[in-house]
């Protein structure tokens, strides 16, 4: 049985506070633990030369990086984040790869994206969904469907409620309680919320984190996209 989906406690100003505060450790923080899962969506996307990419909630930039590498000179990298912190960080490292030109940041709230409709190729987000507050999950996905071109991709990679709720799952969800600013991810029903959103899942995979489930899931926007016309 799949475990109750836990709610988002702390405000978006306290997330953005932590946020700034971690922005200079967070690689050393994240860098076993996520970074493997981050590539696995990267390749799952398959982002191609000439594309526009958006990716929510870059944090760092690892995915940056990587995204503007795979769209090359003639595509676009697009991106939002909550924190000042961590943008100040992404632009270090695009500026330092000679990337920057090929990436636009912006601080915002990812439930009111600053972007016009079927303005991109595909869309890319990992861990950001999971701590997003359960009622606002949908605005966001909405939104993404909104900036995506029909036929559009969008890749997500997420902490998961799928699958047993075992002793490592038990004892996460306690910590997610008693210390949200710390332990802020909780797992969510990562390929309902899509299908839920209207999105046609095209790929699927299941990965674990510590003993605890994280989705990759690739939906697309249903209709033909401007390439397939």
């Amino acid at each position: 049985m799949d475990p109750e989906i836990e709610r988002v406690t702390r405000s978006k100003e306290q997330a953005r506070t932590s946020y700034n505060r971690l922005s200079r450790f967070y690689d050393l923080l994240s860098a076993v633990s996520e970074r493997k899962y981050i590539e696995a969506g990267l390749e799952m996307l398959r982002a191609k030369e000439g594309e526009r990419v958006l990716e929510v909630g870059f944090g760092t930039g690892r995915a940056l990086l990587a995204l503007a590498e795979a769209v090359g000179s003639s595509g676009e990298v697009y991106g939002i984040d909550i924190s000042e912190g961590m943008s100040g960080i992404a632009q270090r490292k695009l500026r330092k790869k000679g990337l920057a030109e090929r990436v636009e940041l912006y601080i915002g709230d990812a439930a009111r994206l600053p972007y016009q409709d079927g303005f991109f190729d595909c869309v890319f987000t990992s861990f950001t969904i999971d701590l997003i507050d359960t009622p606002e999950i949908p605005a966001v996905l909405a939104e993404c469907t909104r900036v995506l071109k029909d036929g559009g991709r969008i890749c997500v990679v997420s902490m998961s409620n799928r699958g047993p709720v075992g002793i490592s799952m038990k004892a996460y969800l306690w910590a997610h309680r008693k210390l949200p600013a710390l332990v802020d991810c909780r797992p969510i029903p990562v390929r309902g919320s899509l299908e839920e959103s209207g999105f046609d899942i095209i790929d699927k995979k299941l990965m674990s984190m510590w003993g605890l489930p994280v989705e990759i899931i690739n939906g697309v926007k249903p209709g033909l996209s401007g390439r397939d016309l």
